[in-house]
């Protein structure tokens, strides 16, 4: 592009094309002939809990990480070098091992990567209040209306937010820019990591065509399969069916497959679009049937989940026991609570009431739990018709300022303390079945 640009690291502004930035000789540069017009943007942190994880140990820097259960779990993310191997998030933590025999794994610390996607999702909020959160490392923002608050062109904005966050937090995100949601998403795909990538107007249809259907967000692999059986590899084979025939076959995802693949997409950022739920579960080493053993589980889970949303500043009202059988059968159980909680022990005592009458000989390979109708955090105020709430709530806060002055395994109650139970049968293992193991994964 031979429109106007700016250097990557100093910022400089570049009327045209050049090889190297004239104040700081830098050839990282962003030229777009619409750059200073765009202002729909979609950030995403690169790699983002194995970033965190990296930037507290140095000594991690060059080697491939992976955040995730081990065995039997699923990789949470990883990082570039793991991704060099083939990892990839979702991948089976012992297909991941394989590729990559030399990863160093990592449970993961959920509250300490709540915290740091907080900060950053503050600082998405000085430069618009428009940023709609999709996940805790990625948010699209509308700065269109900013050129005169910031005394910049949202581009230039965003690339100072860039170097901010990469300064302050220590991590690096990368951003694309366009003029609706689908495309600037479609664009901070482009240029990983600490990239800055942008699709106009112009060169959007030239640019989407040849674009494989499997390329597309939300279109997943089962579905992306169907298209290609169905001739449609390409958004330029979508092209040639019309909206209505997209709709008939494939109902209203095919309609809306077919605006996007024309480059259309009127959602507006929505910034009241929030988290609905937080929530932690595991896949057991081997299958649990006793309540006990099911409960010392379900007490790791409810820490992790009352840590996020202590992070967060918010409470929920509504509980929610997750648990999947050995035959992989998914069970869900909901309570709304009388007050909104954010503590652990809220969250494990009826968690244990929902879980007891589950328990009936059957063997389960995981559990998870988790809030959901969040709200701002107001403060304590117990509930009635248990007089110890508040004692217990005093007690679990007074564990977490230990536990932040002192480090994470400084003050743990008595049920974390306990080794990991032991499975209650014998596990029965298929062919092909991992070694056992563990996961955790913290949504």
């Amino acid at each position: 592009m031979s429109g106007p640009g700016y250097c990557r690291v100093c910022l400089t502004p570049l009327p045209r094309p050049v090889d190297a930035c004239p104040a700081c000789g830098s050839h990282r540069h962003l030229f777009h002939d619409e750059l200073d017009t765009l202002s729909i943007a979609h950030i995403d942190c690169d790699a983002f809990y194995a970033a965190v994880e990296k930037r507290d140990n140095p000594a991690l820097e060059d080697k491939p990480v992976i955040i995730g259960g081990r065995q039997r779990g699923v990789v949470s993310t990883c990082c570039y070098v793991a991704r060099m191997y083939g990892v990839h998030s979702a991948m089976p933590m012992f297909k991941a091992l394989k590729a990559c025999p030399d990863a160093v794994v990592i449970s993961g610390d959920h509250a300490k990567y709540a915290r740091e996607g907080g900060r950053i999702r503050e600082m998405m909020r000085d430069v618009t209040p428009l940023v709609e959160p999709l996940s805790i490392d990625e948010a699209f923002l509308d700065l269109t209306g900013t050129t005169r608050l910031h005394g910049a062109p949202p581009a230039l904005t965003l690339l100072r937010l860039q170097r901010r966050i990469h300064e302050q937090v220590g991590i690096t995100v990368s951003v694309g820019l366009s003029f609706n949601k689908f495309l600037a998403k479609t664009a901070s795909d482009l240029d990983k990591p600490d990239g800055f990538a942008v699709i106009g107007e112009a060169e959007a249809m030239d640019f989407l065509g040849p674009r494989p259907v499997r390329s597309i967000y939300g279109v997943g692999p089962a579905f992306a399969a169907k298209l290609e059986r169905d001739g449609l590899r390409t958004l330029n084979d979508i092209r040639r069916q019309s909206d209505k025939d997209m709709a008939k076959r494939y109902g209203d995802f095919g309609y809306r497959l077919a605006r996007l693949a024309r480059g259309e997409d009127h959602r507006k950022v929505e910034p009241e679009s929030e988290r609905k739920s937080v929530s932690s579960e595991t896949t057991f080493n081997a299958d649990f049937s006793e309540l006990k053993s099911l409960e010392d589980q379900l007490w790791r889970q409810c820490v992790k989940v009352a840590d996020q949303m202590k992070a967060k500043a918010i409470s929920g009202s509504v509980i929610t026991l997750k648990l999947k059988t050995s035959d992989f059968r998914s069970r869900t159980r909901r309570r709304t609570l009388n007050e909104p909680s954010q503590l652990a022990d809220t969250l494990f005592k009826v968690g244990c009431e929902l879980l007891a009458p589950e328990v009936d000989g059957t063997r389960f390979r995981l559990i998870g739990i988790g809030f959901s109708a969040l709200q701002d955090h107001l403060g304590d105020s117990g509930d009635l018709l248990d007089p110890n709430a508040i004692r217990r709530a005093t007690a679990e806060r007074a564990m977490d300022k230990a536990r932040a002055k002192f480090g994470g395994d400084a003050v743990v109650k008595g049920r974390a303390l306990k080794p990991r139970p032991k499975p209650a049968t014998k596990p029965v293992t298929k062919p092909g079945d991992p070694a056992p193991g563990k996961a955790d994964r913290t949504s």
